[in-house]
């Protein structure tokens, strides 16, 4: 969980750059877009790993089991990462076509929008199976299913509401506001999951025993 935690916070820094209104060379824009593209499929199959390590197919914490999340995150990270970076930068022409409407990149697609939605819907799918079935808990559903309305609340703010709102305040502010905040609540709601279903290992201060 603390590589997801890890994944979310550099996702939260490209945002600055990428969604944010900085000011920045558009090279410069490019490059945080392919790092933030990158981040956020990695970050999602790290969460999804996650959930299966939930199963004990292999043991939390050993080398192996982080060794195959890391390196299998740094895979989806570059692959991503270089389509986007391709397609800003043209490095090989191959993606050009998409730079002109309709800008369909078919690459950029299924790695980006379509991955991380399987991502996701199987760490809710395992997560609440390994809850019902193994655990036979009913609370952290609660935990759970708030993660998934949350987060489902941000993507309406992003891709519905996100036109609306920018013409309403003639370009101040949009949809990716509410959907970063949104965003971080469901986060919370994961963490808050995670915690009521494994021992803690987080630094928790120790009560004195002395009067």
């Amino acid at each position: 969980m603390q590589l997801f935690l890890l994944g979310y916070l550099i996702i939260s820094i490209c945002e600055i750059f990428t969604v944010g209104e900085f000011p920045l060379n558009w090279k410069v824009r490019v490059a945080f877009t392919g790092i933030h593209l990158g981040v956020i499929t990695a970050t999602l199959w790290i969460l999804m790993l996650n959930a299966m390590v939930g199963y004990q197919i292999l043991d939390d914490g050993t080398l192996l089991s982080l060794g195959l999340i890391i390196g299998s995150a740094i895979v989806i990270f570059i692959g991503t990462g270089y389509i986007a970076l391709d397609t800003g930068y043209s490095w090989t022409g191959h993606f050009d076509r998409s730079l002109a409407a309709p800008n369909r990149n078919i690459g950029l697609y299924v790695l980006y929008q379509l991955a991380p939605l399987v991502f996701l819907f199987t760490y809710f799918v395992l997560e609440a199976i390994l809850v019902l079935r193994v655990l036979k808990e009913r609370k952290p559903l609660i935990y759970l299913a708030a993660a998934a309305l949350l987060f489902a609340i941000g993507q309406i703010f992003d891709y519905v509401i996100s036109t609306h709102i920018c013409h309403g305040t003639h370009g101040k502010i949009d949809g990716a506001f509410f959907e970063t905040l949104f965003t971080l609540l469901s986060v919370a709601m994961v963490w808050y999951f995670w915690s009521s279903i494994t021992e803690d290992d987080w630094p928790m201060p120790v009560a004195s025993t002395y009067p």
